[in-house]
């Protein structure tokens, strides 16, 4: 039973005692679960933090490898190349005393990217609980919208994690409504899909990331810390949230990778939309056709050869207000 008191996301993790924060989508991803993910270690949970990562994960020497297709990153983890987001969230935990492994699984199909998961779910121990995280929202997109964002490596982790029936709680989070516009996402088609999913009784809510929360303060040191870490390739994404977070508004500039776009910081950005799981992938019309795929390429083609079959598309809609 669900309360006003309480968002619905932490009402479903109450009795949880352990529990996986990844990002879904690569990159930057998982900083979109650290305040999540703090907030469930101050109620007395076990929490640890993964990702799908873009680094050069396969350069690590074999100390840094759990298990196949799983990396235990350090926050002195050798570097590779000039792009490392899980070291330097690792790095961030370890000036805050935190514990500063940061998982990390490379870029795969569904089959391995599984059982990579259950490597590391036998590796804690068991969990009772996996939010996947998204920065955007393009992992709601369920396949006959205009467009899908950059769907590849959600549908990857979503596929992969929707086949883990043996974990009771599995949630899906997105932080930054807006920002997968520049890559063709129409964000009235999410809120279509939303409600749709709150029909099947699968949308769980929305709640805001205040700045002045610890949560939020400490969103916002590690977003910078990371910044300055990445000066070639800032995360826009989180750069667009930490703003929106700031209370900045309309196109805020901070880094030269959006000159040419106009950006639309907003309120919107620094909210939490949550959804159950299950009931995202079932309402997902192509994942079933991805169970099969061991490399990422592999689903790119099968989502373009579902979109090719697609009798209709949504067309994108402006908003009424």
């Amino acid at each position: 039973m669900f309360s006003l008191c309480e968002p619905a996301f932490f009402t479903r993790l109450r009795e949880a005692r352990r529990v996986l924060v990844a990002g879904a989508g690569g990159g930057f991803d998982v900083y979109a679960g650290l305040p999540l993910a703090l907030a469930l270690r101050s109620a007395g949970k076990e929490v640890h933090l993964a990702n799908l990562s873009f680094a050069d994960l396969y350069g690590l020497g074999p100390d840094t490898w759990i298990a196949e297709d799983v990396a235990a990153v350090r926050a002195d983890t050798p570097l590779r190349g000039d792009y490392f987001p899980e070291r330097s969230l690792a790095r961030w935990l370890r000036s805050q005393g935190l514990p500063d492994t940061v998982y990390a699984f490379p870029l795969t199909g569904v089959v391995p990217l599984r059982a990579a998961y259950r490597a590391l779910l036998a590796h804690l121990g068991g969990v009772d609980a996996i939010v996947l995280v998204d920065g955007g929202t393009d992992i709601l997109m369920r396949g006959d919208e205009h467009g899908l964002g950059t769907p590849e490596e959600d549908m990857a982790s979503l596929a992969a994690v929707a086949g883990l029936g043996e974990v009771p709680h599995r949630l899906v989070v997105c932080l930054g409504f807006g920002v997968d516009a520049h890559h063709g996402v129409n964000h009235a088609l999410v809120l279509e899909n939303l409600a749709a999913l709150d029909r099947a009784g699968g949308y769980l809510g929305a709640f805001s990331l205040p700045r002045e929360s610890p949560e939020g303060a400490a969103y916002l040191d590690a977003v910078a810390h990371a910044q300055r870490r990445h000066p070639s390739r800032p995360s826009i994404v989180h750069g667009s949230v930490a703003a929106a977070v700031r209370g900045d508004f309309g196109d805020v500039r901070f880094t030269e990778r959006t000159r040419g776009s106009e950006l639309f910081v907003n309120p919107l950005m620094a909210l939490y939309f949550c959804v159950d799981l299950p009931a995202l992938a079932r309402a997902n019309l192509y994942l079933g056709r991805l169970e099969d795929t061991v490399l990422m390429r592999q689903i790119s083609t099968v989502i373009a050869e579902f979109r090719d079959e697609v009798p209709r598309q949504r067309p994108p809609r402006a908003f009424p207000h």
